[in-house]
């Protein structure tokens, strides 16, 4: 058999000389929305990695990105690994703290940067020595920044790169970090190899299954986990991408799908609530008849979200992963359970030895997984107490049935010890979401003198009612020892740079609030 490595270029190479024809639309970029083909995005590649190559990018150079979902994001994200480089996305929600954190960690000597970004990167320049150049994607103003190029005048005066290397599939393709809940964010680096074979998974039966056929609104952000795959994915199927922007809102998406009627619409339970809330504000103006899909990921969907999309004709499917699994684990067409394993993923659950547990859907544990897309180890070494036998520890908490659907039941730090009793935190979360009068809801484990621990709830709600009338809610589904001893009103519940619960944030109030009342 030929030996051929699996590179990043060979994705692009089948949606140039099969698909070429195939539109990708970039909304609002520019004057307005943007329609261009896989062929003339691999135009833009050439361009952009000749530009990067006058620039002093070889293989192993770091190059961050901190741009929206476009084109010319799309343009790098091929462009940077085919020169043999190392793309980091980097999460422009993060903190600055964070961001300086992880731009130097990952060593990146160039940042590509939306204009609109560019002062995010001002604000922290002087504390990133490593950073050689900073350019803007897009033509020079008019009011040019001193000590940054701009992409499109580099470019329109190099000719088209063609000569892209062959590369060892296991070289590094590209960088990401976790949200940093926890502590600080912990890098991991993508190959090549690990790349293409997780987009091929994206496509088969078994997951997502990207598809020629569909068009795909990519509203999670492409500086998260390589926007989930998908770009990859989507090149290597020739699908169509619809690409929301520069500050997308709920509106931008609402106004995407009616221009561009894409049939899947993949991103977190939060985006989608907000798509969801602004259609239900504006029912008349919008057109959701297109959309026969949701693929969400991050946070299991609530039971009321996949209602009110299923009664518009629409299959919620969801997605279990972490960055560390590039992102995607397991796949499940129904919104109650993660799925099973995609294609050449392993999955268990452990007792706190590492002993593997039964797979009868009801005995949990911490879960683990394997497959050539999980990450061997965190950037530099970091927390090697997160890797045991070849298996990645990923302190979610999990039952696993016979026929290999995962369930999770709790983050292993969010499970709730209560008098000796072990208490879900997200069963509680999907439970009280389906009260009437509750829009949101997120529970913690808070310090109790009798019980040790007892579980608090957050509460948005949309109706009056008493915390009497919620417990005996939650009692008559659960034993009453599950049902919180305080109920939080609030408007918003926090939530972390790529819109998960921050129950770190939750537990610093509570405590701040505790600290007052004893004042």
């Amino acid at each position: 058999m030929m030996d051929r490595p699996l590179l990043v270029k060979n994705l692009l190479w089948r949606a140039e000389n099969v698909f070429g024809r195939h539109p990708i639309v970039s909304c609002r970029e520019g004057a307005g929305d943007n329609e261009i083909t896989y062929g003339e995005l691999t135009a833009m590649v050439r361009r952009y990695a000749a530009v990067l190559a006058e620039l002093g990018v070889v293989p192993g150079t770091r190059v961050g990105s901190l741009a929206w979902n476009t084109a010319r994001h799309l343009a790098a994200y091929f462009a940077v690994p085919m020169l043999g480089a190392v793309l980091h996305t980097v999460n422009q929600r993060l903190p600055a703290e964070h961001l300086v954190h992880t731009i130097a960690r990952a060593g990146d000597e160039v940042l590509l940067v939306d204009r609109d970004l560019l002062p995010i990167v001002e604000r922290i320049r002087e504390a990133l020595p490593g950073v050689r150049h900073v350019v803007v994607f897009g033509p020079r103003p008019t009011d040019p920044v001193s000590g940054v190029l701009y992409m499109d005048e580099l470019a329109a005066g190099v000719a088209e790169f063609d000569a892209f290397p062959e590369l060892d599939e296991r070289a590094p393709a590209g960088i990401c970090f976790t949200s940093g809940t926890t502590g600080m964010p912990k890098g991991v680096v993508y190959s090549h190899r690990s790349t293409v074979l997780h987009a091929l998974a994206l496509c088969v039966a078994g997951g997502p299954e990207v598809r020629t056929d569909r068009s795909y609104l990519l509203a999670t952000q492409m500086s998260h986990v390589n926007g989930w795959g998908l770009p990859h994915a989507a090149a290597l199927q020739g699908a169509r991408l619809v690409l929301p922007g520069p500050h997308p809102a709920p509106r931008d998406h609402l106004r995407a799908i009616s221009t561009w009627h894409p049939s899947v619409l993949v991103g977190s339970p939060t985006v989608m609530a907000m798509i969801r809330d602004e259609y239900e504000h504006d029912p008349g103006g919008y057109d959701l008849s297109s959309v026969r899909r949701l693929w969400l990921g991050g946070q299991a969907p609530l039971a009321a979200q996949a209602r009110w999309w299923g009664e518009r004709g629409v299959e919620v499917t969801n997605g279990w992963g972490m960055t560390e699994a590039s992102p995607t684990g397991t796949f499940s067409s129904v919104s109650d359970s993660q799925g099973r394993p995609l294609p050449l993923v392993e999955i268990r659950v452990v007792d706190p030895d590492g002993r593997e547990l039964a797979r009868d859907g009801r005995t949990p544990g911490e879960l683990e997984i394997r497959s050539p897309w999980v990450t061997g180890s965190y950037l530099d070494g970091q927390s090697p107490e997160s890797f045991r036998e070849g298996w990645f520890r990923t302190g979610d908490v999990a039952t696993i049935s016979h026929d290999g659907q995962m369930a999770i039941r709790d983050r292993a730090k969010d499970m709730i010890k209560s008098g000796g009793e072990w208490i879900s935190s997200i069963e509680l979360e999907n439970h009280l979401t389906q009260h009437p009068c509750v829009v949101e809801a997120a529970v913690i484990g808070v310090p109790d003198e009798r019980w040790l621990e007892r579980p608090a709830a957050w509460v948005v709600l949309a109706g009056e009612v008493t915390d009497d009338e919620l417990r005996e809610y939650v009692a008559a589904s659960y034993p009453r020892y599950w049902a919180p001893d305080e109920f939080l009103r609030v408007e918003e519940i926090p939530k972390t740079s790529v819109g998960k619960l921050d129950k770190v944030a939750m537990r610093r109030r509570h405590a701040e609030l505790l600290t007052e009342t004893t004042r």
